[in-house]
Parts: C-alpha cells; structure tokens; sequence
C-alpha cells in the first residue's frame, strides 16, 4: 500500500508541475521569447526593465514553485478536501496564462494591465489559502506574488510610455 500512495504522490507532483508547464507552454506561443520580439523591442521601456535573457530562468524556477504548492495542498487534502484552495490555483492559473495572450499576443497593453491587476490579486488569496494549509506551499508562493507584483508594475509603466 505505501508503494501505491508513494507512486500516486510522484504522478501528482509531475501532474501539477506539468499542467504549470503546459500554462508557461501556452503563454510561450504567443511570446516567442522577449528578447527576439520585434514587437517588444520597439516598446518604449523603463530603465528597470530586466534583460530579456532573465524572464525564461525565473519563470522556469516560479512555475516549478507553484506546481509543487499545488501538489502540497493536493496531496493533503485531495480535490475535495482542498476544493477552495485548488479552484482558486486554477482561476490564477488561469489568469496567469490570460495574460501573455493579452500582452504579447493581442499586444493590448492597457488590457493586460487590468488583467495583471485581477491576477494579482488571485495569487495573493491563493498564497493565503495555501499558507493556512501548509507553511511550505503559502512560502512557495510569495516569490510569484512579488514577481507577478513587479511585473504588474512594469506592465503599467510600459503602457504609459507607450
């Protein structure tokens, strides 16, 4: 029986890091890397703006973070017992992969700032959901909120420079 349960938690930890993947896969169709973006380029941009190179790693290492909170919250309380908690990933989740499509694949600006907006505010209910639950997944989650929250900051200020 614990080779089962032992088996059932791996499965679920790729599921959840996978389905995180897959959003950052989706998002990665519109934006086919910001540094080669001729869009982008042409942007006019603040002097805080990160290198282009930096976005891949982080959103590499914060996609990671949020599949293993997820998987956490899962593996404790299942779909049912976490049913809050894992809509509200999902509705983040969601608006996380929203939002690539609106910047970078509508090029709305504006738009995508109000949706940033929205998100930020889902993974900060989340990261309160997931803190209450388990201590490890709420911490997984705060370096996604303050990215998310300096890239709303610099969604806005792209929008009005532009």
């Amino acid at each position: 029986m614990k080779n089962n349960n032992t088996f059932r938690s791996v499965v679920g930890l790729f599921l959840w890091v996978g389905l995180c993947y897959f959003v950052a896969w989706t998002g990665a169709q519109v934006s086919p890397g910001i540094a080669s973006s001729e869009w982008y380029e042409q942007l006019n941009r603040p002097i805080w703006n990160p290198p282009g190179w930096l976005f891949g790693p982080v959103w590499t290492i914060l996609y990671t973070f949020m599949g293993i909170a997820a998987w956490r919250i899962w593996r404790k309380l299942g779909f049912k017992g976490g049913k809050t908690e894992l809509s509200m990933f999902g509705v983040q989740l969601f608006l996380n992969g929203l939002w690539s499509q609106l910047f970078f694949g509508m090029q709305e600006v504006g738009l995508a700032f109000l949706e940033i907006f929205f998100l930020l505010i889902a993974i900060i209910i989340t990261t309160i959901l997931f803190f209450k639950e388990d201590k490890i997944a709420g911490w997984l989650f705060v370096p996604y909120a303050a990215w998310v929250a300096f890239a709303m900051a610099l969604n806005g200020a792209i929008w009005l420079m532009n």
